[in-house]
């Protein structure tokens, strides 16, 4: 049972998935699906059910799961304490954030890390940020850039990095009588504004505590999943959106939408990198969390 074959298990863990986890274990399809019914075969049991249509753990898949997962940060571990008498950390850890993220806070991050540690490569998983706290407690990123929830799980531990303004944003050009050239003046007119929002997370829980302020029950015209899908929505003219203003600041579209200066304003987004606590005993990780971090709005 070697780590390359428990590398390929938490791929196909992960996707649920062959054909993903192939690629994202670089090996053939073929090659993976024998790699997978010898790890069965090794362990005595069944780690996966499936069939012509679907892929998904069994009990003691997700049992093994957790094993996997120990047994390659202890092999890791070991390889560092034996293999390197240069005194600098080697090794690689995994990071979840957002596509917007990706080049505005984790560029500043790498510049700030890159010279200390040349040893340490960063594996980048990007995708929906309200995924990201999920994806690090699953132990499938060390860490993630994310903003912060309203309460934060007892095995997590937040480092504050910047804070950005939650902002309704409108079309820059409609011809549709439902959206507003500016903020309306009575409320009761927020009923007929068509909605883009979040489809959950800390951004839609906070619009809808904030029509639940103002007594209004949003019309709501489309619920997706990404902040940078919103401001697309928003600029083809499609409704009114709420997104991180740091989402709008690095859109290409941001010149196609307006700002609109609503009161009472939303609580912003604050920013910063999450980690389960435990994984902070991980020099790699913690080498990455001590990177020095500034605020800005």
């Amino acid at each position: 049972m070697t780590p390359r074959a428990l590398e390929q298990f938490l791929a196909l863990a992960q996707t649920l998935h062959f054909g993903r986890a192939s690629e994202l274990a670089s090996i053939s399809l073929s090659a993976l699906s024998r790699n997978i019914r010898q790890l069965e075969e090794d362990v005595g049991v069944a780690l996966f059910t499936r069939d012509n249509r679907s892929v998904a753990l069994t009990a003691q898949g997700i049992a093994f799961e957790i094993y996997a997962r120990d047994a390659l940060a202890g092999w890791a571990a070991i390889r560092r304490e034996l293999g390197d008498s240069s005194g600098l950390l080697q090794g690689e850890i995994s990071l979840y954030c957002s596509v917007t993220a990706s080049y505005s806070i984790l560029y500043e991050l790498l510049n700030r890390f890159r010279p200390d540690h040349p040893g340490i490569e960063i594996q980048l998983s990007t995708g929906d940020p309200e995924h990201a706290i999920s994806t690090v407690l699953a132990g499938e990123a060390d860490l993630c850039i994310a903003a912060r929830p309203g309460s934060l799980p007892r095995a997590l531990t937040f480092k504050p990095i910047m804070e950005s303004p939650l902002v309704f944003i409108a079309p820059g050009d409609t011809g549709d009588a439902d959206i507003p050239a500016a903020v309306p003046a009575d409320l009761s007119q927020w009923a007929n504004i068509p909605m883009i929002l979040s489809a959950g997370g800390i951004a839609r829980n906070r619009i809808d505590a904030w029509f639940k302020t103002i007594k209004i029950k949003p019309r709501i015209y489309a619920q997706v999943a990404g902040n940078e899908a919103i401001v697309s929505m928003v600029s083809l003219g499609l409704g009114v959106g709420v997104v991180p203003k740091i989402v709008l600041d690095n859109s290409p579209l941001s010149e196609r939408v307006r700002v609109l200066s609503v009161k009472p304003e939303l609580q912003p987004y604050e920013l910063g990198l999450i980690v389960v606590r435990k994984n902070l005993e991980n020099p790699l990780v913690k080498a990455f969390w001590a990177i020095p971090t500034g605020s800005s709005a």
